[in-house]
C-alpha cells in the first residue's frame, strides 16, 4: 500500500466547507468536526488505497473442492451481505445495500468470510453501485480463477432520497453477470430464484 489518506488536508477542507455553508468551525459543536470527519474518511474510504488485484490478494483463501466423485461444480451463492458506500457524484451515502455473490467453482472454493471482506473493501471507495458489482466480480474471479461469477447489488441512495427528487424508499438493483451466467439462461434463472 503506497497511497495514504491525507487527513490533514481533509481537516482543512472540512473547515472551509463549514465556513462556506455559513457556520463557525470554531464553535463548541463543530470544533472537533474536521478531525472527526477526517478520521471517518480514513475508515470509510480505506478501499481507495487498494486496487482490485490487491484486494483479491489480501483475500486469497481458498479450499480445494474435489469430492469423491470429481470436482464440485455446483452453484455457490452468498446473499444479503450488508454494505454501504458513497456515491462519487454527490459524496452521498448509499445505504441499506445488500450484495449477493454467486459463482461456479473451478476446482476450489473461496472462504465464505472472504467474499464479505471483498464486498466490504470494494464498497469503501467513492463508487457507483454498478461499479461495486463489477469490482466485486473482478476480485472473486481473480481469487477462485473462474469467469463464472455473478454479483447483484441492491441499495438506496441518499442522492435520490434526501435531495433532488426526494423519493425515499426507491431501491436500485444492479447486476454483473459473467461467463456461464451470461451464456446459460437456466443458470441465470436459478440464481434469480435463489435471490428471490
Amino acid at each position: 500500500m503506497d497511497k495514504q489518506i491525507d487527513t490533514e488536508a481533509i481537516e482543512q477542507a472540512i473547515r472551509a466547507i463549514l465556513k462556506a455553508v455559513g457556520d463557525d468551525p470554531d464553535r463548541d459543536g463543530l470544533i472537533d468536526t474536521p478531525k472527526r470527519v477526517a478520521k471517518m474518511y480514513q475508515e470509510v474510504f480505506e478501499g481507495m488505497l487498494y486496487t482490485n488485484e490487491q484486494i483479491a490478494e489480501m483475500n486469497d483463501k481458498c479450499f480445494d473442492c474435489d469430492d469423491r466423485e470429481g470436482d464440485y461444480h455446483d452453484l455457490v451463492v452468498v446473499k444479503d451481505i450488508p454494505i454501504f458506500s458513497y456515491c462519487e457524484h454527490h459524496l452521498a451515502l448509499m445505504y441499506n445495500m445488500k450484495v449477493h455473490v454467486a459463482y461456479i467453482p473451478n476446482g476450489k472454493v473461496i472462504g465464505l468470510s472472504k467474499i464479505a471482506r471483498i464486498a466490504d473493501m470494494v464498497s469503501k471507495r467513492l463508487q457507483l453501485q454498478e461499479k461495486i458489482g463489477k469490482d466485486i466480480a473482478d476480485c472473486i474471479s481473480l481469487v477462485v480463477k473462474t469467469p463464472d461469477v455473478a454479483v447483484v447489488v441492491t441499495g438506496e441512495h441518499s442522492c435520490v432520497s434526501a435531495r433532488g427528487v426526494k423519493k425515499n424508499g426507491a431501491v436500485t438493483t444492479s447486476s454483473t453477470l459473467r461467463g456461464l451466467f451470461v451464456q446459460n439462461p437456466a443458470l441465470r434463472q436459478e440464481l434469480y430464484s435463489i435471490l428471490n
